[in-house]
C-alpha cells in the first residue's frame, strides 16, 4: 500500500508527478511543430508522415494497460523510473536518427516508455491524494501542468527547429529525463499493492498487434481501396488479433483488463468519451500544423506561436475544471466541453487557402484547447472515483489507452480522408501552384470535418450513456 506522506511533502510529490506528465505532453507538441522539417530532411511522404505520431501513439496505447498493471504489482516508483529511463534513451536515439525507419522505431520506444510512465504517475497521484476535494484539486493541477507542457512544446519546438534543427527537439528530453531520474528516488516514496506479480504478456501483445494492424489498414485504404482484397484481408487479421485478446482476457487468471469492468456504465462511458475526445482534437492539431506550414507558409516558430491561444485556453480550462464539476456535475461538464470542442472544430473546418490567423484560426484553436482539458480533467475525476487503490494503475492505464488509441485511429482516418479529398480535387484541376494549395486545403477541411464528427459522437455518449451523478460522492 501507499505509505502515509506528510502534508509538507504532498506538494513536492504532486509537482514531481506533474513534471513527468509535462515531459510527455512537451514531447507530443514539440514533435508536431517540427513535422514539416522532419519531412524535408528524411524524405517522408505525406501519408507516411503520420507514422511519426502514430508509432508513438500505438506503442503508448498498446502497452498502457500492462504499464498500469506492473505499477500496481511491482511498485509505482520503480516502474516510473524504468519508463523514464527508456523514454530518455529513445529520445537520444531519435535525435541521432539517420533514416525514416530509425526515427519511427525510436518514436515507438518513446511511446513504450511513456506507456510505463503515464499510468504509474497518475496512479501514484490518485493513491497519494484522498478521494474527494483533495484529489480533484490535484487532478486539476495535473491538467494545468499538462496544458503548460503543450504551450512550452509549441513555443520551444518552433524556436529549436528554426535555430538548431529538428533533432534538438528530441535531445531536449535527455537532460529533463536524467534530472527526473535523479530526483524521483530521492524524494518520492515507493507505492505498491501487495499481490502476486502475475502479468498478462499475451494480452498486451495481441491487443497491440491488432491495433497496429488496424491503423495500418486505415492508412493504406486510401491507396488500395476500402473494399479491396488487400484491405479486407488486413482488416480480418486485425480483428482476429483483437478477438484473441478478448478470448485471452476471459480465460487468464490475472487479465490485463478484467472484462467485467465494461459492465460499469460509468467506466465504459468515460473511456468512450476519452477515445472520441482524443480522436477529435489530436488529429486536428496534426492537420492544422500541416495547413499552417504547407498552405499559409508559416515557419516552425510562427506555427508554435499560432498554437499559443490553444495552450492558454487549455490552462484556463484546467483552472476552472474542478469548480465546474463541483457545481454542474461531470455529465453536464462533459456535455459542455464536447459541445465547445465541436463548435471550435466546425469553425476550423472552413479554413480558406488565404487564411487569416485572427479570423480563421484563433477562435477555433482557443475553443478546442479549452474543450480538451476541461473534458480530460472531468473524465479523470469521475473515472478514478470509487476505485480501490489496488486497481488505480489498471484504471489509469485503461483511461490513457482509450485516449491514445482514439488519437491513433482518429489520425489514421483523417489522413485517409484528407488524402482522398486532395487527390479528387487535384484530378479535377490543372496542375498549378494555386491548384495544389486549393487541393491541400480541401483535404484539410474534410479532415477537420471528420474531427468534428468525433466530437459530436463524444457529445452523444455523454448525453446518452453517462448518468447524472455528482462526482463528489462515491456513488457513481
Amino acid at each position: 500500500m501507499t505509505p502515509t506522506i506528510s502534508k509538507s511533502r504532498l506538494w513536492l510529490t504532486l509537482m514531481l508527478l506533474c513534471a513527468t506528465e509535462f515531459m510527455m505532453v512537451l514531447d507530443f507538441s514539440i514533435v508536431n511543430v517540427a513535422l514539416s522539417a522532419i519531412q524535408q530532411d528524411l524524405g517522408f511522404s505525406q501519408p507516411t508522415l503520420q507514422w511519426i505520431v502514430s508509432a508513438y501513439a500505438l506503442a503508448f496505447g498498446g502497452f498502457l494497460l500492462l504499464g498500469g498493471k506492473t505499477a500496481d504489482l511491482f511498485g509505482r516508483r520503480r516502474i516510473l523510473m524504468m519508463g523514464l529511463g527508456l523514454f530518455t534513451l529513445a529520445s537520444l536515439v531519435g535525435g541521432c536518427a539517420q533514416s525514416q525507419l530509425m526515427l519511427i522505431v525510436a518514436r515507438s520506444a518513446q511511446g513504450l516508455g511513456a506507456a510505463i510512465v503515464s499510468p504509474a504517475a497518475l496512479s501514484m497521484l490518485t493513491t497519494t491524494f484522498a478521494e474527494g476535494a483533495a484529489r480533484n484539486r490535484a487532478l486539476s493541477i495535473w491538467g494545468a501542468i499538462a496544458a503548460g507542457g503543450f504551450a512550452a512544446g509549441v513555443l520551444l519546438g518552433g524556436i529549436l527547429t528554426d535555430t538548431l534543427g529538428w533533432r534538438s527537439i528530441m535531445f531536449i528530453n535527455v537532460p529533463i529525463g536524467l534530472l527526473m531520474l535523479i530526483l524521483i528516488p530521492l524524494l518520492l516514496p515507493e507505492s505498491r499493492e501487495r499481490s502476486a506479480p502475475k502479468l498478462d504478456i499475451l494480452g498486451a501483445v495481441t491487443v497491440t498487434a491488432g491495433l497496429v494492424t488496424l491503423v495500418y489498414v486505415l492508412q493504406q485504404a486510401s491507396e488500395t481501396g476500402w473494399g479491396s482484397f488487400h484491405t479486407l484481408i488486413l482488416l480480418g487479421i486485425a480483428l482476429s488479433w483483437l478477438g484473441a485478446f478478448v478470448w485471452i482476457e476471459s480465460h487468464v487468471l490475472s487479465p490485463l483488463i478484467p472484462l467485467s469492468v465494461f459492465r460499469s456504465r460509468r467506466l465504459t462511458g468515460t473511456n468512450l468519451i476519452s477515445l472520441l475526445m482524443a480522436g477529435a482534437i489530436v488529429p486536428s492539431i496534426f492537420v492544422l500544423t500541416l495547413y499552417m506550414q504547407q498552405v499559409l507558409n508559416y515557419s516552425a516558430l510562427q506555427t508554435g506561436l499560432a498554437f499559443l491561444p490553444h495552450a492558454i485556453a487549455a490552462i484556463v480550462a484546467a483552472a476552472i475544471a474542478t469548480p465546474a464539476v463541483d457545481r454542474f456535475g461531470t455529465k453536464n461538464t462533459l456535455i459542455g466541453s464536447m459541445s465547445i470542442g465541436g463548435v471550435g472544430l466546425f469553425h476550423l473546418s472552413w479554413i480558406p487557402v488565404q487564411g487569416d490567423f485572427v479570423r480563421d484560426l484563433l477562435p477555433g484553436t482557443a475553443l478546442t484547447g479549452f474543450s480538451i482539458v476541461m473534458g480530460i480533467v472531468a473524465v479523470k475525476i469521475v473515472a478514478t472515483t470509487g476505485i480501490d487503490d489496488c486497481e488505480q494503475g489498471m484504471v489509469s492505464g485503461l483511461l490513457a489507452t482509450a485516449q491514445e488509441i482514439g488519437a491513433a485511429l482518429g489520425l489514421a482516418i483523417v489522413i485517409a480522408v484528407a488524402t482522398d479529398r486532395t487527390q479528387i480535387v487535384m484530378s479535377r484541376s490543372v496542375e498549378t501552384a494555386d491548384a495544389h494549395l486549393m487541393a491541400l486545403t480541401a483535404g484539410f477541411r474534410a479532415a477537420l470535418g471528420v474531427s468534428m464528427g468525433f466530437s459530436i459522437a463524444g457529445l452523444m455518449v455523454a448525453v446518452l450513456v453517462l448518468q447524472k451523478t455528482d462526482c463528489r460522492t462515491k456513488n457513481l
